[in-house]
């Protein structure tokens, strides 16, 4: 078997070639019915203490870059995707996400999205201290994620999908991060670690704002999504017999335990008691926080990448199987690489008692299949 390495050149090691498909063109009562026969399965792995589900993401080329400017243009790519989805054996349906990208929260406070070529939308720290942030709220210098041009943007996106769509194929929330996450754009991460020690009050006041602030943006992202909702959204795999909310929290790997549970943990648990539980996602190796994520009172699910086509530094399965199984608690872990790479990460990871959903990037329908059956028997194999 070939050596695994992270290939540099892609852009998106996740990502899917796929051929965009103009919603006059997308059978929507085909994908309807496809995702109706797989949402009983979906709804009995919510319910028992144990199970294996297997997801084939197809994730549209450009669309978590670029392509996210135009909501036509995207639209057209995940559709695209969707029907790629369609002939890949899995057991979850893939879902649409109006994704506009990550930094909204900034335009809270006056900053706007800065387009690189080929670029994600970036921003500026506009702040130099968690104090400073305090400040501006307090004197009004701040309005809702819903009445600034990214958000109108994000919302105006979702309309689209909705409307093209008529809630025929479900639809996530667009990329939702942490308050931890959205405080590293709107200070330079180095202060916000020096506030940890030197002004944790005012870093903790910072990061409950922007805590509100999102979830009066979800609030208005759910009531225009509706009955299309598929949860928790963005990486996990996602379905609307699901819930619970999925946040970004790829900073939480950079803090102590104790500092992260002090300042931050209940502000996670309040967005997460609001959407029926909490769903944590870090990219990279996160093994250190595995007793930090088992803490919350109200996890649902934890999602990690477990193969190294998946990411530079990713997880090792074996510091994840015991410390998971029994727990209740839901692994969403991803694999990029052939059947027996991907497999070789989901065996390690398998237990009795576990809850895993093994997120799947088969080149092909058949190795697909493959790796599918291999899957469904190996858990067959510990009843």
């Amino acid at each position: 078997m070939a050596e695994q390495v992270f290939d540099t050149s892609l852009r998106d090691s996740q990502g899917t070639e796929v051929a965009p498909l103009e919603p006059e063109l997308f059978d929507f009562d085909a994908y309807q019915e496809y995702e109706n026969s797989l949402l009983d399965r979906n709804a009995a792995f919510t319910k028992a203490d144990q199970g294996l589900l297997v997801y084939r993401r197809v994730r549209a080329n450009g669309v978590f870059y670029d392509k996210c400017r135009d909501y036509k243009e995207s639209l057209a790519l995940q559709l695209g995707a969707l029907k790629a989805s369609m002939p890949y054996k899995a057991d979850i349906a893939n879902f649409l996400e109006p994704w506009y990208g990550i930094g909204y929260i900034a335009s809270c406070f006056g900053a706007h999205y800065i387009w690189m070529p080929d670029q994600a939308p970036a921003v500026e720290p506009l702040f130099d201290s968690s104090e400073a942030i305090v400040k501006a709220f307090r004197a009004g210098n701040c309005v809702p994620i819903a009445e600034t041009p990214e958000g109108k943007y994000n919302l105006e996106m979702i309309d689209y999908f909705v409307d093209r769509t008529q809630g025929k194929v479900p639809i996530s929330f667009s990329d939702l991060q942490s308050p931890l996450n959205m405080l590293s754009y709107l200070l330079p991460v180095t202060t916000l670690f020096e506030d940890v020690y030197d002004d944790p009050d005012s870093l903790k006041e910072a990061a409950s704002i922007c805590t509100d602030l999102l979830m009066d943006f979800l609030k208005e992202q759910a009531g225009r999504i509706g009955s299309a909702l598929a949860r928790p959204g963005h990486g996990f795999a996602s379905s609307r017999a699901f819930s619970g909310i999925g946040l970004s929290n790829d900073v939480s790997i950079m803090l102590s335990e104790d500092d992260y549970m002090d300042l931050f943990e209940d502000l996670d648990e309040k967005i997460g008691d609001a959407y029926g539980g909490f769903v944590y996602h870090s990219c990279g190796d996160w093994s250190r926080k595995i007793h930090m994520v088992k803490s919350y009172r109200n996890i649902l699910c934890a999602d990690g990448a477990f193969t190294l086509e998946t990411d530079p530094k990713p997880n090792d399965p074996s510091a994840f199987a015991d410390e998971f199984a029994g727990s209740g608690i839901v692994l969403n872990a991803r694999a990029v690489g052939n059947q027996d790479f991907s497999f070789d990460a989901f065996r390690k990871l398998w237990r009795p008692k576990q809850k895993l959903i093994c997120v799947t990037y088969c080149k092909t329908p058949e190795e697909q299949e493959m790796l599918y059956n291999r899957l469904h028997e190996m858990e067959r194999e510990t009843k």
